[in-house]
């Protein structure tokens, strides 16, 4: 039982207000199947997902979900009901994707279509793509938009393991990486720090609310530690 193992009860002292609307906005691309520790980052996406909806279930809120990843490959509106979030989840556990890249435009976009009263939206994703700022804050001008980015550890710091062979899960692309190389360690780190600073400044820039996940890691104490940051910032607007 996912709820039980994550520590659901305590999430839901954090939920705001009662009988709203929640989306899940969840990028399954290629990518979100690379894992370097126990579970892929689509698999945390999915136990993250579901941990929030059953805490959103004891405040009878709907709540729906989009998949996308080059394109919507699922929408499932949104209901109220236990037997509702199951099937999310399910959804959401044995989805296989048709695309391999990553457009976060395309998932935002039908959201703007389908979703027309005020709700919030957890976009899920790596954002392991370029050019979505524009969608994210039309979309946060409406809705209450949070973003929740989810890494490997293995996308933050080169393990020292020799010669090895990557690929890049969406396009193809193949690359051999000398990893012995302590300059070539230093160098990635320092490119994922990069990428993941303008993300989170991106998002700052916006008022879009941020919970960095790190595969591997206990998300719970971080949502947890989220959720009560953003009660106490809310209580001073």
């Amino acid at each position: 039982n996912v709820t039980a193992r994550t520590g659901q009860p305590y999430i839901k002292r954090y939920v705001e207000e009662r009988e709203q609307t929640l989306m899940f906005v969840v990028d399954l691309s290629a990518s979100g199947k690379f894992g370097s520790v126990e579970k892929a980052k689509n698999e945390v996406a999915a136990e993250i997902c579901a941990l929030l909806a059953f805490s959103a279930i004891k405040n009878n809120d709907k709540i729906g979900l989009i998949i996308f990843t080059d394109h919507v490959e699922c929408f499932v509106p949104p209901q109220k009901g236990t037997s509702h979030v199951l099937r999310l989840i399910r959804d959401l556990l044995s989805f296989e994707p048709k695309g391999r890249g990553t457009d976060i435009n395309a998932g935002l976009d039908y959201l703007g279509k389908v979703v027309r009263k005020r709700s919030i939206v957890f976009l899920v994703s790596d954002f392991i793509c370029a050019d979505f700022e524009r969608s994210m804050r039309i979309v946060s001008r409406k809705h209450d938009l949070i973003a929740i980015s989810l890494r490997d550890p293995h996308e933050i710091n080169l393990p020292n393991v020799g010669l090895i062979d990557v690929e890049d899960a969406e396009t193809g692309e193949r690359l051999v990486i000398d990893t012995a190389s302590a300059a070539i360690r230093t160098r990635y780190s320092g490119l994922a720090a990069e990428r993941h600073g303008q993300l989170s400044e991106m998002l700052r820039k916006n008022s879009i609310d941020h919970a960095p996940i790190v595969c591997g890691r206990d998300y719970v104490r971080g949502l947890i530690t989220f959720f009560k940051t953003r009660e106490r910032r809310q209580q001073y607007v």
